[in-house]
C-alpha cells in the first residue's frame, strides 16, 4: 500500500529565484530539491511516496505548495495545490495540469504538472511497475529494500529521485534540510535565536497574526513589511539563555553542558514523624506501644496502659546523611506492639510501612494528621488491624515545609477521608504476590584473580569462568535471593522470587542486584532499579505492574577485577555507571490474593522456587547491529594525558571491549534459509558477509594511538588535520527498536516543548511582547506533536516478541498523548497576556508527563561507551544512550544524535568526577555516531559533513559496503574567528577576598586564547576582541555556514601563585560570513548574547558575548571586514569590542543613599575601626564618607552622593554595580572588608509615574465607612472610582439585621445557644485562637474556591486593589467580593458568622513578617558584603558562612536631566536627590519589647526523643536567658513571655531569639535560633514598630497598645507624607486627601459611660492607608509572626517554629503601658462525678462449674482519659443469669482542664528517674468498660465505651432505646457536651470487636455524669463509691442462694438430691468394678506361682 506523487513540472512563473516544493499527505510533508535561479518553468521532477497503513479514504486531500526559497529569510508562498483523492482511488492513476491559488484563494497563473498513483492493500486498484516511475536502477534496489526492511511504515521519506541524483537518504536530505534549517544564526536580540541554534520546521506558511510559531530572528526586520506592522518583532522565539537548546541543524547534536554527576553525593535529610493516636487497635484490652522505624533506626512511644485507643502525641526525628538514592528507598515503618517490657518482645498488632521517596514526592514532602492503615503481615487474610494517626515529613537541606499551624485540633477525625496514602491510592488496599522471575544472565565480568585460575588449568587443564552468581532483589524492606550459579558467565537460573504485599505498595522501587557469592564477602555485579510507576498504570484503564520477559543492561565500574574496586558504589546502583557489567532477563507480574481463599498460606515471608523457563526467542529476533563511528577533532586533553600516546575505545555491551570484555557472548550468526529475503538482499550486496570468513567483516573498535599535541598550557589536542579515525564494530542484540522508536518520538516532542518553554520564560523575564503568542505557538506544536506519535507509534503491533508490558504501554502512551494533545489544544485558546505565567506552569507538568513516559523500562541495546585511553588504562569516559544513536526511516524515530556530529565531554569515572575534579574537562570530542541494523547500513555516512573520500581496510577491495577505517577530507576553507569578549557578570569567587581575578580563555578547534586578567572584581568588563586566524575547517563552505564547531569559553582565576583556578565554562556557536557574502544587516553585525555560565551543575555567572567566524575568501584578508574600533593606546595590543557591536551607551546619573554598616566581621584578627563604602559601576564610582568610629556609630554622616556613568540604553546589558567596604587603617593603608555585587540594576531605575493613571485632585471624595462591629472580612470591598465622582461606600451591617442574627440565634435549638462571651472571661488568648481558626479558615476556602485564575485578573484590573497586597489577600479579597456579588446587597457575608461569637483578631501571619512586607525594603535596602571563597558542596562554606557583615542604603539610576516632576515638588531638597523625605540616621535609644507565644515542632535534643525547652534573648551587649523558666520535656512548648530591652539604633539592631535545651549537667544546647533584623522594621514606611489593631478600645483583652493614639499617628503619617489632612469632624468623619473615612464616633470606658472620639475613624483610615494616593502603603497589623528556627550546625534544615512578635517604641516618645499579659492559661480545676447505676443485656461468660448455666459476675470499670493509674471499680454484682447489674456506685476524678484547647493537663514523672515532672496535654476523654470477674484466672475484658466530654451522645431514656449505633456514630444522635450541660443522665452502649473484628454490643449501662468546679465541689462534697457524704444506697441485687461458696450445704445437697443422683449411683457401681479387676490382677501371680510349686 503506497502512494506516489510525481511532481513533473511547474510553469508561468514570475521573476526569477530559487524554487522549493513541499508536498503534504496525511499531516506529513516533503520537500523538493531546491532549483536554484529558475526563470518561468521549474522542471522537479521527483517522486515522493507514502506507504499507507490504512485504505486512503475519497475524502482525503493531497496538498502541494511551491515557495520562492530564501537562504536568509523565510521562504515565500507563491500558490498551492490541492486536490481530493476520490478520483486517485478509483482509478489508481491520475495525471493533471492545473492552476494554482494563493493565499487569498485567488487563481493565480503558474501552472503545475502532477502524476499520482495508488496501490491498495487488496490490489483491486491496479499495479504498476516500477519502471514507470523509476529511471535508475540502484533506486529500486533501494526502494525495495527499504520496503522489506521496515514494513510499510507511513512516514518513510520521499523514497526516489530522479536519475542523477544520489541515494536520497544522503545527498538529497543534506540538500533539503539545508534549505530547511539554513540561515537561522543572526541573533537579533540579547538572548539570540541561536543559543546553540534550533531545528525549526519549515518557514512557509504565511504567519496567521495570531502566533508566529516558530519566526526567526533574522526576518524581523522583514515582518513588519511583511505583516503590515501588525505584529511586534519581539514574540519571536528566542532561544533560552538557560538551555543550549536542541539541534542547530541536521548535522550537530547540542552538547551537554553540565559536568558533573549529581547522583550519589550524599546529602542531609530529616525525616520527622509524630505519632499522635491510635484507634480501634484490634484485641482486648491491651497495653499498646508503637514502634516508628526509618531504615535501620528505631524509636518506640511510651506504653499505654489498658486501651484499645491510646494518644501519644510524641515526636521523633531521624536524621541521616546519605545520597538521594539510598535516602528514597528507605522504608518507614509504624507498628504497633501490645504489652512490650524489658523482658519481652511484646506481641505485634499490626504494621504500616512505605518508602522515604513516597513521603518526598507528596506536597510539601509531608503527609499531616493521617491515619495509617495497620495490618498484620503474618495472617493477610485477617483485615486492617487498627489506625495510627501521625505526620511524617521527610525534609531535604533547602527544602522547607509549610507545617498547617498548629492550633487546637478539636474537629473530630474523620479517619477514612483522612488516610496516610498518596492521592489516587484506594483505601482497601489488596494482598498481592510479586511474582520476580529471573531467568538467565549474560556477559558478566570475571570477579576472581586469575591467579589460581592459571594455576589450575596449567595442571588440571580445566578453564573455569571466574564468577558465582546469584540474584538478590529487594523490595519493601525485605530481599529473596536466587541460587548459586557456580564458576559461569552464562548463568542459568529460571527461579521466582515471591514477594506478598499490599497492593498498590507504597514502595515505589525494586531492586535487582547481581551478586557474586564469595567465601569472604558477596559483592554486587550491578544493580537494576525497577520502578513500578512506569511498569503499571494505576488509571480507569490502567495494568498491574508487569514487566518482560525481557532483558535489562546493568552498569557499573569498569570490568577489570580488582581487588579493592574504588568504583564499587557504581555496581551497588549509586552514581552513573561507567562500563556494561552484564545484562539480566527477568519478568515480573502481580497476582492480586483472594484473601478469603483457605489454601492461601498466610504469610508474607519471602519464597523463591523454581519458575517455567522462557523460549530464547521471546526477547525478540536476534538481529545483526552495526555501530560506525568518526572521530572528527579531539581537543581539549587534559596535561596529565599529553605525555603517552592517546587512543579512543567505543563499546556497546561488551562488543568492541579488547581490554576487559573477556566473556563476549559467542552469538550463532543467524542461520539463512535459502529463499529467506535477508539472502537475497546479502546476495546483492555481494561479499557484505558472505565469502569466507576471512573477508568477514572485523570490528574495529578503537582507534590508532596518536601522540598529543600542546594547544595551551592546560590542555592539549590530537592533529587529526584531514585524516579522521573511524570505528564500527558488529554486535547481535533482540531485535526491540520499536520500544526505543516510541521514546524517540516522545522525546523529540518533549525537547521541543522544553526548548519552546525556555523561550516563553525567557521572554517573560526580559519583558519582551507578546509572550502568550509564543507560547500558543508551543502549544500547537505540542498538539501536533502528539497527534503524529498517535499516527506513527501504533504500527506494527504484532509481533511475536511483545511482552505484554509493550501492548500496555502503547496504549497507555497513546491515550495519555491524545489526551495531552486535546488539553493544549484548549489551553492554547485560554492562553491570555496575563494568564502566560499559570499556563506557563500548567505546561511543565506536560513536559515531566512527557519525559517519564518515554523513559523505557525494558531496556534492548545496550549505552555506548566512548573511553579514553592512555598506555591501556582507562582515563575518561562518555555515555551516550544508544536510542540517541539509532536510526530509523521514520524522521520523527531518529535518535536525536543518530548521524550527527556530537560533542562530548569526557569526564573522569565515579566518585573521582566529584567536585572540582569532575569540573575539568579530561577531553572534547567532536564524534559522528551511527546506529541501525546491518541492512540499513548503506545510509551510515549520510549524515558526516560532505567532502570527504573513504579510506578501507586493503581486504576490503574497495567494495561498497566495506566501512572505511578513516575519512580523509579534500575540502578544507579557511576562516577567522573573531570573539567579542565585553564582560561578565556574579562570577564565581575564587579567592579568599570574597572576589576573584578572572580571564575568559576561548577554545575552537585547536586553538585557544586568553583575554587580559582583571583583578578583584566579580564582574569583569574585558572589552577585548580575540582573533583567531587560520583556521582550517573541513567540508563543504554551505554546512559550515549552516553548522559551525562550537566554541568553548572556560573563566579561570589568576593566581600569582600555582596555576589558574577553573570558574566556570559555557559554549556557543558562532555567527558564520561566507566569503560571498556582504558583512551587512540584519545578519551583520552580531549582537552581544549572554551565555550562561555553568560550574560542575550549579551555574556560576553570565557572560556577554559574541562571536563571528569569517570566511577568507580568493583575495585573503583583505576581503574581512576592518577592524575598525577605538583602538585602545593604553591597552597595548589589545583590540577592544568594535563599534557596532559594542552596546549604545548613554549618561546616567546613580544615586547612592549610604546609611550604614552592620555587623562587620574582624579582618585578619583585626577589628573595623575606620570603615568606608566603595562604590563602583563601569569604571565611574563614589566613595562614602569615612565612619570615624564604628563602635560608637555605625552610619554614615554624609547620606546621598552620586556619580555619573554612561551606560547602555538596552538595560539587559547593565553591568552590575560592585558596593565595596575597605577598612582605613594607619599610614594609608587599605584592606578589603568584603564586597557584594548589585547584577541587575534593574530594581533601582527610577520610572516616573506615568500621566495616565487617574490624577487624584481633591475634587472627588471616595468616602469609606466603617462600624466596628463589622467583621473584617467585610472591610476588604475597596471601589476606586476616578477621581471627578464622589461616591459613598457603606459598609456596615444594618440594625435590623443584627437583630435577624440575634433571632436566627435564639430559633435554633438544636444548638445550644451561645451566649456572647462576657468580657471578663476573654483575655489575650482567645483572641489568639479565634485568630488561627480564621486563619485555617482562611487557608481552607482558599483552597476550596480556587477562583480561576483568569476571574481574579480581571477582577483586579477592575477593581483596581491598589497598593502592595500580595496574592493571599487580594484572593481572599476576590473572594469576599464574588461572595457578596452573588449574596445579594442583602446579607452581607453572613452564613461564616452565624456560629461564632464576635471577638476582636489579630493577624497570624504563618511565615515571618519581613515575607509578607518585602523585607521592609521599601526604601532601606541590605546588601550582605561577602568575602572568602564561594564553597562547593564539600566544602560547605555557604553564602551564611562567606557574609561578613551588612551596607544599609539605597541607589537611584536615571537618565541624566533629572526628571521634572520630582525636582519641582514641593520642599525639594537637592542634597538629598531623589532621596527625599527620609528620616535622619543619628543614634536613637529604643525600647523593644519581644513577645515570645510558643514554639512548635522543635528538634528533640534529648535521648529520649524529648527537649526541656527555654528561650534566650540577645540584643547588642543584652543577653536575657529564661532558663529557670524550662518547660520539662516537650516540644511544643508555650512561652508566653514578654521581654523588654532597651537598645539604641544603629549600634544594637540585629535581635536573635533562640531556643535552647535546658540540661541538668554539662552547657545547654541549642535548638535554633532566628534572627530579626529590627532597624529596617523600625524605619520601613509600612510602620511595623507596634501592630495596628483591629478596633481601638481603652481597656479589657483588646486595649490599644501604642503610646500613640491612631488620631496622633494619622496626623503623623499625613504631615511625612505632606498629605492633605487629616480634617476631622463632623463626628464619624475624617478626610484624608481625597478620601473620606466614616465610622463610630463614641467609645466606651470600663465604667461603661460613653464618650465621643475621632479613634475609630482615625483607625479605619489607618487601616485603609494603602488607598491614599501617592504615599499609601499597607501598615503592619496587630499581628503573631511565625519564625523557623535554624541551627548553624544543620544549615537548610528547619529544627522548629517560633511564634512572637516585638513592639518598638522611641524613647523619645511617651512610654508605653505595662506589657500585655500572655502567659500561658492556667489550667482549671474540675471535679467528675460519675454514678454508674445499673447495667444491662450484659453478654455471659461464664459456664457454672456444675450447672452449665451461663452467668457473668459483673464489675465496672472507669477512668478519666490518659490516667490508667487512678482507674476506679465498682463491687461485682455475682453470677447474673440475665445481664442486668445493679451498682449504685459512685466515681469521683478531680482533673486539671484547658477550655480554650479542650485538654485535660496531667503533670507526672515520666519514670522513677526523671528529674522532674513532665506536662501533657490529653483530650478529655472518659472511658467506661465492663469485666467479668474470675477468682483464680485474670479478669475476662466484655466491652467498653469511650466518651469524649466534649461532644458525646446523649444517652438513652430507656435500656431499650440504647444501641449500638449510638456509639459507631452511624446514626445522628445529639451530641453534648458536660462542660455546657454540667449534667447528664441516661443509658449508652457498651462494644467489643469479635473474631471477625466486627463491632457487636456487649452490654448497656446506665450512668449519670455530673461536672463541678473545685469550688463547688469543695462545697457540696460527695463520698467514694457508696461511703457518706450524701451516701447512695446500696442495690437491691436479687437473692443469691445459688452462689455456692456463700451457702455451700444448701448447694450440695439440690445438686444431689436432685439432678445427679443417678449419675453418682453409676460411677459409685463402676468405681468398685474397677477395684475388683486391679485386686484380681494383682493377686494373680502370686496363686499362680503358689499353684506351680504345689505348695
Amino acid at each position: 500500500m503506497a502512494l506516489l506523487v510525481h511532481l513533473k513540472t511547474v510553469s508561468e512563473l514570475r521573476g526569477r529565484g530559487d524554487r522549493i516544493a513541499k508536498v503534504t499527505f496525511r499531516g506529513q510533508s516533503f520537500y523538493s530539491r531546491v532549483l536554484e535561479n529558475c526563470e518561468d518553468v521549474a522542471d522537479f521532477d521527483e517522486t515522493f511516496r507514502w506507504p499507507v497503513a490504512s485504505n486512503i479514504d475519497r475524502t482525503e486531500m493531497l496538498e502541494i505548495q511551491i515557495f520562492n526559497y530564501s537562504k536568509v529569510f523565510s521562504n515565500k508562498l507563491i500558490g498551492t495545490f490541492r486536490m481530493v483523492l476520490q478520483k486517485v482511488v478509483e482509478e489508481n492513476h491520475v495525471e493533471v495540469t492545473e492552476t494554482l491559488i494563493d493565499d487569498n484563494n485567488a487563481i493565480i497563473k503558474t501552472r503545475l504538472c502532477v502524476e499520482v498513483r495508488y496501490q491498495a492493500t487488496d490490489g483491486k486498484v491496479g499495479s504498476w511497475d516500477d519502471g514507470d516511475f523509476l529511471g535508475d536502477e540502484s533506486l529500486q534496489e533501494e526502494e525495495k529494500d527499504s520496503q522489506e526492511t521496515d514494513g510499510l511504515l507511513p512516514g518513510s521519506r520521499p523514497s526516489s529521485r530522479p536519475p542523477g541524483e544520489k541515494s536520497f537518504r544522503s545527498k538529497g536530505r543534506e540538500k533539503t534540510k539545508g534549505g530547511r534549517d539554513g540561515e537561522h544564526k543572526a541573533g537579533r536580540s540579547v538572548f539570540s535565536a541561536m543559543k546553540l541554534g534550533k531545528n525549526r520546521p519549515h518557514k512557509e506558511d504565511p504567519q496567521r497574526q495570531d502566533e508566529p510559531a516558530v519566526l526567526e530572528m533574522e526576518d524581523l526586520d522583514h515582518l513588519a513589511i511583511r505583516l503590515g506592522d501588525g505584529l511586534d518583532p519581539d514574540s519571536v522565539s528566542l532561544a533560552s539563555v538557560t538551555a543550549l537548546t536542541t539541534n542547530v541543524s541536521n548535522k550537530r547534536s547540542k552538547p551537554d553542558i553540565k559536568m558533573e554527576p549529581s547522583a550519589g553525593r550524599p546529602m542531609d535529610y530529616q525525616v520527622s514523624i509524630t505519632v499522635i493516636e491510635a484507634r480501634q487497635l484490634v484485641g482486648l484490652n491491651m497495653d499498646p506501644v508503637v514502634c516508628v522505624e526509618v531504615g535501620d533506626d528505631k524509636k518506640y512511644t511510651s506504653m499505654k496502659e489498658s486501651t484499645n485507643c491510646p494518644y501519644y502525641n510524641e515526636y521523633f526525628v531521624f536524621d541521616f546523611h546519605v545520597s538521594p538514592d539510598i535516602m528514597f528507598d528507605k522504608i518507614i515503618k509504624i507498628s504497633v506492639i501490645h504489652s512490650k517490657n524489658l523482658l519481652r518482645s511484646g506481641t505485634l498488632v499490626g504494621s504500616f510501612k512505605m518508602d522515604v521517596g513516597t513521603v518526598y514526592a507528596q506536597p510539601e514532602h509531608q503527609f499531616y494528621h493521617k491515619w495509617a492503615i495497620l495490618s498484620d503481615p503474618d495472617d493477610i487474610s485477617a483485615g486492617l488491624k487498627g489506625y495510627v494517626k501521625c505526620d511524617v515529613a521527610v525534609v531535604g537541606k533547602g527544602d522547607n515545609i509549610k507545617t498547617p499551624h498548629k492550633a487546637n485540633e478539636t474537629e473530630e477525625d474523620d479517619i477514612e477521608g483522612n488516610l496516610l496514602l498518596p492521592e489516587g491510592v484506594p483505601a482497601e488496599r489488596q494482598w498481592a504476590r510479586f511474582y520476580v522471575k529471573i531467568y538467565r544472565a549474560e556477559g558478566l565480568p570475571r570477579m576472581n584473580t586469575s591467579l589460581m585460575a592459571n594455576v589450575k588449568k596449567a595442571f588440571i587443564g580445566e578453564n573455569k569462568d571466574l564468577v558465582d552468581p546469584y540474584v538478590q532483589v529487594f523490595f519493601a524492606g525485605q530481599k529473596g535471593k536466587t541460587s548459586v550459579q557456580k564458576s559461569s558467565y552464562e548463568p542459568l537460573w529460571n527461579e521466582q522470587v515471591i514477594f506478598t504485599d499490599l497492593f498498590p505498595p507504597l514502595c515505589k522501587r525494586m531492586k535487582v542486584q547481581i551478586r557474586d557469592s564469595d567465601k569472604v564477602n558477596d559483592v554486587a555485579i550491578g544493580t537494576h532499579f525497577i520502578d513500578l510507576r512506569k511498569i503499571s498504570n494505576d488509571g480507569d484503564r490502567g495494568f498491574l505492574p508487569t514487566l518482560g520477559p525481557a532483558w535489562v543492561n546493568m552498569y557499573g565500574s569498569t570490568r577489570n577485577y580488582t581487588l579493592l574496586d574504588e568504583h564499587q558504589d557504581l555496581n551497588e546502583g549509586l552514581g552513573e555507571g561507567v562500563s556494561f557489567r552484564a545484562r539480566l532477563m527477568l519478568a515480573l507480574a502481580v497476582e492480586i490474593l483472594d484473601t478469603s481463599n483457605p489454601e492461601l498460606t498466610s504469610s508474607t515471608e519471602v519464597q523463591v522456587e523454581q519458575a517455567t523457563p522462557v523460549s530464547e526467542s521471546c526477547t525478540g529476533k536476534m538481529e545483526e547491529f552495526f555501530l560506525f563511528g568518526a572521530f572528527l577533532e579531539a581537543s581539549m586533553i587534559d596535561r596529565k594525558n599529553g605525555d603517552k600516546p592517546v587512543t579512543f575505545e567505543v563499546t556497546i555491551g561488551n562488543y568492541g571491549n579488547e581490554v576487559d570484555g573477556l566473556s563476549r557472548p559467542q552469538r550463532p550468526r543467524p542461520r539463512k534459509e535459502p529463499g529467506d529475503e535477508e539472502e537475497v538482499d546479502l546476495i546483492q550486496n555481494s561479499s557484505d558477509d558472505e565469502g569466507d570468513d576471512g573477508g568477514d567483516l572485523a570490528s574495529v573498535s578503537s582507534t590508532p594511538p596518536m601522540r598529543p599535541q600542546i594547544t595551551d598550557r592546560n590542555y592539549f589536542h590530537l592533529p587529526y588535520l584531514e585524516r579522521k579515525p573511524c570505528i564500527y564494530i558488529k554486535s547481535w542484540w533482540p531485535d526491540q527498536r520499536r520500544r526505543l522508536y516510541n521514546a524517540n518520538i516522545m522525546d523529540h516532542i518533549a525537547d521541543k516543548l522544553e526548548e519552546g518553554l525556555n523561550d516563553v520564560q525567557e521572554m517573560i523575564k526580559t519583558e519582551k511582547s507578546y509572550p502568550e503568542r509564543r507560547l500558543r505557538g508551543v502549544l500547537e506544536e505540542l498538539s501536533c506533536g502528539c497527534h503524529r506519535f498517535l499516527s506513527l507509534a501504533d504500527k506494527d503491533q504484532g509481533h511475536s516478541s511483545c511482552t505484554r508490558l509493550d501492548r500496555e504501554r502503547l496504549k497507555s502512551c497513546m491515550r495519555e498523548l491524545e489526551s495531552m494533545g486535546q488539553q493544549a489544544r484548549s489551553l492554547r485558546a485560554q492562553v491570555k497576556r496575563h494568564t502566560v505565567r499559570d499556563k506557563l506552569r500548567l505546561c511543565q507538568n506536560f513536559l515531566q508527563k512527557l519525559r517519564f513516559l518515554a523513559d523505557e523500562p525494558q531496556h534492548s541495546i545496550p549505552d555506548v561507551f566512548v573511553w579514553m585511553m592512555s598506555s591501556n588504562k582507562r582515563v575518561a569516559y562518555a555515555r551516550v544512550p544508544s536510542k540517541d544513536l539509532l536510526f530509523s526511516i521514520v524522521e520523527e524515530e531518529l535518535g536525536k544524535d543518530c548521524a550527527k556530529v556530537k560533542t562530548l565531554f569526557l569526564k573522569l569515572p565515579g566518585k573521582r568526577g566529584f567536585g572540582s575534579a569532575g569540573w575539568t574537562v579530561q577531553a572534547k570530542l567532536e564524534l559522528y555516531l551511527w546506529l541501525g541494523l546491518s541492512k540499513q547500513r548503506k545510509d551510515f555516512l549520510c549524515g558526516l559533513p560532505c567532502g570527504f573520500e573513504e579510506v578501507k581496510a586493503a581486504q576490503g577491495l574497495g567494495l561498497h559496503p566495506f566501512p572505511p577505517i578513516s575519512l580523509v577530507y579534500t575540502k578544507k576553507q579557511a576562516f577567522q574567528l573573531r570573539a567579542h569578549m565585553y564582560q561578565a557578570r556574579s562570577l564565581f569567587a575564587a579567592d579568599s577576598s570574597g572576589l576573584s581575578d578572572p580571564f575568559a580563555r576561548v577554545f575552537f578547534i585547536n586553538q585557544s586564547q586568553c583575554t587580559e586578567v582583571l583583578n578583584e572584581t566579580l564582574c569583569p568588563t574585558w572589552d577585548q576582541m580575540l582573533v583567531f586566524d587560520n583556521l582550517e575547517l573541513y567540508g563543504e563552505a554551505q554546512e559550515l555556514r549552516d553548522d559551525p564547531p562550537i566554541i568553548v569559553i572556560e573563566i579561570y582565576d589568576q593566581d600569582s601563585m600555582g596555576k589558574a583556578d577553573f570558574m566556570g565554562r559555557t559554549f556557543a556557536k558562532p555567527l558564520v560570513k561566507m566569503a560571498d557574502e556582504a558583512y551587512c544587516p540584519p545578519r551583520f553585525p552580531p549582537q552581544l548574547e549572554y551565555y550562561q555560565i555553568y560550574r560542575g551543575n550549579a551555574t556560576a555567572g553570565d557572560l556577554l558575548a559574541a562571536f563571528e567566524l569569517l570566511q577568507i575568501g580568493p583575495a585573503g584578508k583583505a576581503d574581512l571586514p576592518p577592524i575598525n574600533g577605538p583602538v585602545d593606546v593604553d591597552r597595548g595590543p589589545i583590540m577592544p569590542v568594535p563599534v557596532g557591536i559594542r552596546p549604545v551607551l548613554s549618561k546616567y546619573r546613580v544615586e547612592v543613599l549610604f546609611w550604614g554598616l552592620r555587623d562587620l566581621k574582624r579582618v585578619n584578627l583585626a577589628q573595623v575601626d575606620r570603615p568606608r563604602v566603595d562604590i563602583e559601576c563601569a569604571g565611574k564610582g563614589v566613595q562614602s564618607s569615612l565612619i570615624h568610629n564604628y563602635k560608637k556609630n555605625p552610619n554614615f554622616n554624609t547620606l546621598v552622593k552620586w556619580f555619573e556613568v554612561d551606560l547602555p540604553e538596552n538595560e539587559l546589558l547593565h553591568p552590575p554595580l560592585n558596593i565595596r567596604v575597605v577598612d582605613c587603617r594607619a599610614f594609608g593603608r587599605y584592606t578589603l572588608v568584603g564586597s557584594h555585587a548589585v547584577s541587575s540594576l534593574r530594581r533601582f531605575i527610577y520610572r516616573p509615574r506615568d500621566g495616565s493613571a487617574p490624577s487624584w485632585n481633591s475634587t472627588g471624595e471616595v468616602v469609606v465607612s466603617m462600624e466596628p462591629e463589622v467583621p473584617i472580612k467585610k472591610l476588604e470591598t475597596m471601589v476606586k472610582l476616578d477621581a471627578t465622582s464622589d461616591a459613598i461606600i457603606k459598609v456596615d451591617v444594618a440594625e435590623e439585621e443584627k437583630k435577624k442574627k440575634k433571632k436566627k440565634k435564639k430559633g435554633t435549638a438544636e444548638e445550644p445557644e451561645e451566649e456572647e462571651p462576657d468580657e471578663s472571661m476573654l483575655d489575650w488568648w482567645s483572641k489568639y485562637f479565634a485568630s488561627i481558626d480564621t486563619m485555617k479558615e482562611q487557608l481552607r476556602q482558599q483552597e476550596v474556591s480556587g477562583i480561576d485564575v483568569e476571574d481574579k485578573e480581571e477582577m483586579d484590573s477592575s477593581e483596581g486593589l491598589k497598593g502592595p497586597m500580595k496574592g493571599k489577600e487580594k484572593a481572599r479579597a476576590a473572594k469576599e467580593e464574588k461572595k457578596k456579588r452573588t449574596q445579594g446587597p442583602g446579607q452581607g457575608s453572613e452564613a461564616p458568622e452565624k456560629k461564632k461569637p464576635k471577638i476582636d483578631e489579630l493577624k497570624v501571619y504563618p511565615k515571618e513578617l519581613e515575607s509578607e512586607f518585602d523585607n521592609f525594603e521599601d526604601w532601606l535596602h541590605t546588601f550582605n558584603l561577602l568575602r572568602g571563597k564561594t564553597g562547593d558542596d564539600e566544602d560547605g562554606s555557604t553564602e551564611e558562612e562567606r557574609t561578613v557583615g551588612r551596607f544599609k542604603g539605597s541607589l537611584c539610576v536615571y537618565k541624566v536631566p533629572l526628571p521634572e516632576d520630582v525636582s519641582r515638588e514641593a520642599g525639594y531638597d537637592p542634597t538629598y536627590g531623589m532621596f527625599q523625605g527620609i528620616p535622619s540616621n543619628d543614634p536613637i535609644n529604643v525600647l523593644v519589647r519581644i513577645y515570645v507565644v510558643r514554639a512548635t515542632d522543635l528538634h528533640p535534643a534529648d535521648i529520649n526523643g524529648k527537649a526541656d525547652p527555654y528561650i534566650a534573648v540577645r540584643l547588642g551587649k543584652t543577653d536575657i536567658r529564661d532558663k529557670e523558666n524550662y518547660i520539662s520535656k516537650q516540644l511544643n512548648p508555650v512561652f508566653g513571655k514578654s521581654f523588654d530591652i532597651e537598645a539604641s539604633f544603629p549600634m544594637e539592631s540585629m535581635l536573635t531569639v533562640a531556643v535552647y535545651d535546658w540540661d541538668l549537667v554539662g552547657t545547654d544546647d541549642l535548638i535554633g535560633e532566628t534572627k530579626i533584623d529590627l532597624e529596617n522594621r523600625f524605619y520601613s514606611k509600612h510602620r511595623a514598630t507596634c501592630g495596628i489593631a483591629h478596633t481601638y478600645s481603652i481597656h479589657g483583652y483588646n486595649i490599644w497598645r501604642d503610646p500613640m493614639k491612631p488620631s496622633q499617628i494619622l496626623t503623623r503619617l499625613c504631615k511625612e507624607g505632606k498629605v492633605d489632612g487629616p480634617h476631622f469632624g463632623p463626628p464619624g468623619r475624617v478626610k484624608v486627601a481625597n478620601h473620606v473615612f466614616t465610622g463610630p464616633s463614641e467609645i466606651e470606658d470600663e465604667n461603661g459611660q460613653r464618650k465621643p472620639t475621632d479613634e475609630h475613624v482615625a483607625l479605619s483610615a489607618l487601616r485603609h492607608w494603602e488607598d491614599i494616593p501617592r504615599v499609601g502603603c499597607r501598615l503592619v497589623p496587630e499581628h503573631v509572626e511565625t519564625r523557623p528556627l535554624l541551627n548553624p550546625d544543620k544549615p537548610g534544615i528547619e529544627q522548629g517554629r517560633l511564634e512572637l512578635w516585638v513592639d518598638m517604641f522611641p524613647m523619645d516618645m511617651p512610654a508605653p503601658g505595662t506589657p500585655l499579659d500572655i502567659s500561658p492559661r492556667k489550667p482549671k480545676k474540675y471535679e467528675l462525678r460519675v454514678i454508674v447505676w445499673n447495667t444491662d443485656e450484659v453478654v455471659l461468660e461464664d459456664d457454672d462449674f456444675f450447672t452449665g448455666e451461663k452467668s457473668s459476675d459483673i464489675f465496672v470499670r472507669g477512668w478519666l482519659k490518659g490516667q490508667q493509674e487512678d482507674k476506679q471499680d465498682t463491687d461485682v454484682h455475682y453470677h447474673s443469669l440475665t445481664g442486668e447489674g445493679n451498682f449504685n456506685w459512685r466515681y469521683l476524678f478531680p482533673f486539671d482542664y484547658l477550655a480554650a484547647e479542650e485538654k485535660i493537663v496531667i503533670s507526672k514523672k515520666e519514670s522513677m528517674f526523671s528529674w522532674d515532672e513532665t506536662e501533657y496535654k490529653i483530650p478529655a476523654r472518659l472511658t467506661l468498660q465492663i469485666w467479668d470477674a474470675d477468682h483464680f484466672s485474670a479478669d475476662d475484658f466484655l466491652g467498653a465505651i469511650e466518651l469524649d466530654l466534649n461532644r458525646f451522645p446523649r444517652g438513652a431514656k430507656t435500656a431499650k432505646q440504647c444501641t449500638m449505633e449510638m456509639a459507631t456514630g452511624e446514626v445522628d444522635v445529639p451530641l453534648v457536651s458536660i462542660f455546657k450541660q454540667k449534667r447528664v443522665k441516661g443509658w449508652w452502649p457498651l462494644l467489643a470487636r469479635n473474631e471477625n473484628d466486627e463491632f457487636e454490643l456487649t452490654g448497656k449501662v446506665e450512668a449519670e455524669l455530673h461536672l463541678l468546679t473545685a469550688e463547688e465541689a469543695e462545697k457540696n462534697p460527695v463520698g467514694l463509691a457508696r461511703n457518706e457524704p450524701d451516701p447512695l444506697e446500696k442495690p437491691n441485687r436479687p437473692d443469691t442462694a445459688f452462689v455456692w461458696f456463700l451457702n455451700p450445704l444448701k448447694s450440695i445437697k439440690y445438686l444431689i438430691c436432685t439432678r445427679y443422683k443417678w449419675l453418682i449411683i453409676k460411677i459409685v457401681l463402676a468405681l468398685l468394678g474397677l477395684l475388683l479387676l486391679a485386686l484380681f490382677l494383682y493377686s494373680l501371680p502370686g496363686y499362680m506361682v503358689k499353684k506351680l510349686l504345689g505348695a
